[in-house]
């Protein structure tokens, strides 16, 4: 997600210019090996992330799932941005204090300078350069799960699992076309039949998904894989923003039996809820988005206590971990504060 935004022309932009998902420019990736000059190294790299964002919660789950806390440092921006990029107005003296800078775009503009692309999270940067390493959010996950295995915790799961990973990958590209960017390129359309046709293949695949996890606990095998992280991501914010923010209103996320379901399923596991704020979404879509919301208001709904009600979905079957265990508690510092009423 942007900040000097995908639609070009800051904040104002959005719901102004047709919408067009850009793809990640900078692809180096962090692997065992090393073999693009940055091997997997405990301490050396943080994790900038923007809590609002499904991209970068994304990562937020998959590092608290593998227990990749200590190994990676977080750095969580400020869920209002200004067209100059993501802020650290959330720390001391606004700035991060690992980092020392007040914007993402100066780790960027140390990685290439003048950079004209978008300020995107989540964002990879090597603390010693404070460089920029990769906003390649289609294969940071990816590579917490397989080239950082010999820093994951005791009992992690594997998300990744070889044997399903194509089926896995099917099933990622379905929902990252129709439901991931569905959502925005409805959110973001400038015209009706443009609307109309990202709102038409958005149910489409929902209903499709619907059918698919009425007789099985999780979307691929019978554990939680990568595959339920990037369907999560959107999904719980499906209510908050993206019904009636994004005019993605056929109906809404508790009105679906099975995927209201499966979405309180995933909230309710350790690693997937806890990393989740309400408060963050809501601000950030509704505060930033003005061409979409000029007045900047925010809705105060929707409730939020059916989010740990009763799902029933284990009597599905599937072990939300396999053979490994839930993660820890939350770190210190990164606790997510409980939501206040309604």
């Amino acid at each position: 997600m942007g900040g000097r935004d995908d639609a070009g022309g800051g904040n104002s932009a959005y719901g102004r210019k047709a919408f067009k998902r850009s793809p990640a420019h900078f692809q180096d990736r962090i692997t065992a090996d090393g073999r693009d000059g940055w091997p997997v190294e405990a301490g050396r790299y943080r994790l900038v992330v923007s809590r609002a964002c499904p991209w970068a919660s994304r990562t937020l789950v998959s590092r608290r799932l593998l227990g990749l806390e200590d190994a990676v440092s977080l750095a969580v921006a400020d869920p209002v941005q200004d067209d100059r990029s993501w802020r650290f107005t959330l720390d001391p003296d606004g700035r991060d204090p690992v980092l020392g800078i007040r914007y993402l775009s100066e780790a960027y503009d140390r990685r290439e300078t003048d950079y004209p692309g978008g300020v995107s999270v989540p964002a990879v940067v090597d603390v010693p350069s404070g460089k920029l390493v990769t906003n390649d959010y289609q294969q940071i996950t990816l590579d917490f799960a397989t080239e950082w295995t010999a820093l994951h915790r005791e009992g992690a799961p594997d998300l990744y699992p070889e044997k399903l990973r194509d089926e896995i990958d099917a099933v990622m590209d379905d929902v990252f076309r129709d439901v991931n960017n569905g959502v925005y390129r409805a959110g973001f359309a400038t015209g009706q039949e443009e609307y109309e046709a990202a709102f038409t293949r958005l149910f489409r695949r929902l209903e499709s998904l619907e059918r698919r996890l009425e007789r099985q606990r999780y979307l691929v095998g019978d554990t939680i894989t990568e595959a339920d992280i990037r369907l999560f991501t959107t999904l719980v914010r499906f209510d908050p923003v993206y019904h009636g923010h994004f005019k993605c209103n056929l109906w809404k996320l508790t009105e679906s039996q099975v995927l209201w379901a499966y979405v309180r399923d995933l909230y309710q596991t350790p690693g997937f809820g806890d990393t989740v704020d309400f408060d963050h979404i809501k601000r950030h879509y509704y505060q930033v988005h003005t061409g979409i919301n000029p007045s900047g208001i925010v809705p105060l709904g929707p409730g939020l206590s059916g989010w740990t009600t009763p799902h029933h979905r284990e009597e599905l079957g599937g072990r939300p971990f396999g053979d490994g265990t839930p993660p820890g508690p939350v770190p210190p510092g990164e606790e997510i504060p409980a939501p206040g009423r309604p």
